[in-house]
């Protein structure tokens, strides 16, 4: 098998070299100014301009800028502290182009330009939306049933007041009910550096993952009738007094309950750990992320960073009481000839180490899996996660739209070749034990990502895994 995965990735970088083209290589207004100048010589920047925000606050934007008007930078940091303007703006995740320009001014002065293209804020979209846990497990499990759908309207102004404040409603309905809001405001005073959210709503499931069987494969409760109901309520503040950190305080009150029958010994006692078909709890959480990338959704270069502290409960033991920690770092590359790495790594661990179901969940949620096990569940009260990617730029196609717009008369799609292998391991105690706990997990694969508009990513994989499975995994991933 893994003579099979070395020669297929080393096929497709061959491939990839043979066809790829680099259409990034271009002269800038910079580069030619900096021409003959001594890397220490210090540059003055006169003004800094924007231009192009129609509903976006300007000191906003000029809160995400690490340049101020009358800064001083020596020449030989220029080129990178524009390429950091650019993408700190960018990642606000308020506009479609942010371009960074310099005008030469008398002696050694300069004055940058900002232009911008705002996306579209409003998005009243109508849902169609799986219940399963990815496209694979629809159409190889389910066979694309139609009756395992949502549907429903999910309603998110990302600029509500044009403090880049968020609000979000969703109404659903179908095999789950959704009914929830969430307003965030990132900024919400004179220094901007505080900000606060709230959330709410009601959740009610037909069918849910009770527990995994030994295989871990997800074993799902389904009775006919909404048989899980989740009410929710949370405020939260955040600090940000720096451009690339900030740091979130939550608190979350939840009620969950459950079907009588699902504590039963034929499904899992184990549920809530006591006896009970209905819990409440609040969780306290505090989250640290660090973003220093060109693309927060899509990075190619930087570093992102993240820690999260949870604690689920008043007490330590019995019930659902627990403390977790969690983390990740994830490293990005440009290499040269549009080749790029990254590194990928995330862990987390609960105590205490006996937990109820509910706080045991691992790798095969979400994205945070290994990279052609995403058939499979692992639980676990504690796992590490490391993810290696290799990919190259292949080209980009601009489709002209058939009406007429200044934002998106041009929709791109940019194509990446990749070949990646992952590790990952996870610990429950004896009682919990699958095949895939405790124990070394390893995946690779090649695949083909596909970026486009509002960093919509489609990525098309084919993997391998150690128990000797292999097949086509397509994955979805929005910026909105």
């Amino acid at each position: 098998m893994y003579k099979r995965i070395f020669q297929s990735c080393l096929f497709l970088l061959l491939a990839v070299t043979a066809r790829s083209q680099n259409i990034d290589v271009s002269s800038t207004v910079a580069a030619r100014f900096l021409a003959g100048k001594d890397s220490l010589q210090k540059i003055v920047i006169h003004n800094i301009s924007i231009s192009g925000n129609k509903k976006t606050k300007e000191f906003i934007i000029r809160r995400e800028m690490q340049l101020k008007n009358g800064d001083t930078i020596i020449a030989g940091r220029l080129e990178d502290e524009l390429q950091q303007l650019q993408q700190q703006v960018y990642n606000t995740n308020l506009f479609l182009e942010v371009k960074v320009d310099i005008t030469p001014l008398a002696g050694d002065a300069i004055d940058i330009g900002i232009a911008l293209k705002e996306r579209w804020y409003i998005f009243p979209i109508p849902k169609f939306q799986l219940i399963d846990r990815n496209i694979n497990e629809w159409l190889q499990k389910y066979h694309g049933d139609l009756d395992r759908v949502v549907y429903g309207v999910k309603f998110t102004h990302y600029n509500l007041s044009g403090h880049r404040d968020l609000l979000r409603l969703t109404l659903l309905n179908g095999f789950t009910r959704n009914i929830s809001f969430t307003y965030f405001k990132p900024v919400s005073e004179k220094s901007l550096n505080n900000g606060f959210s709230v959330t709410g709503g009601i959740v009610q499931n037909r069918e849910f993952i009770y527990k995994i069987d030994k295989g871990n494969k997800p074993l799902l409760f389904n009775n006919g009738d909404f048989s899980r109901k989740t009410i929710f309520a949370g405020i939260g503040y955040n600090y940000r007094k720096n451009i690339m950190g900030t740091h979130y305080f939550n608190v979350t009150f939840n009620h969950v309950s459950v079907a009588d029958s699902l504590i039963d010994a034929v499904y899992n006692p184990n549920y809530f750990k006591d006896p009970v078909t209905h819990t409440n709890y609040v969780d306290f959480s505090y989250t640290y992320q660090y973003i220093n990338a060109n693309n927060a959704l899509y990075p190619l270069k930087g570093t992102l960073a993240n820690i999260k502290l949870v604690k689920r409960g008043f007490g330590f033991t019995g019930g659902i009481n627990m403390f977790s920690v969690e983390a990740g770092y994830n490293r990005y590359w440009a290499l040269k000839n549009n080749w790029y790495a990254s590194v990928q790594v995330s862990g987390k661990t609960t105590l205490p180490f006996n937990q109820p179901y509910i706080n045991q969940r691992s790798l095969g949620y979400a994205d945070v899996n290994l990279r052609g096990l995403e058939l499979y569940v692992v639980d676990g009260v504690a796992y590490g996660l490391v993810r290696n990617t290799l990919k190259k730029k292949l080209f980009t196609i601009n489709i002209k739209t058939p009406f007429k717009s200044d934002k998106y008369h041009i929709i791109p799609f940019t194509f990446f070749a990749k070949t990646y292998g992952d590790l990952g391991v996870v610990y429950n105690k004896p009682a919990y034990q699958t095949t895939l706990n405790n124990r070394l997990l390893y995946t690779g694969g090649v695949g083909i990502d596909i970026l486009s508009i509002y960093d919509v990513s489609l990525r098309i994989e084919y993997s391998f895994n150690q128990l000797g499975k292999n097949g086509l995994f397509l994955q979805a991933q929005s910026g909105l």
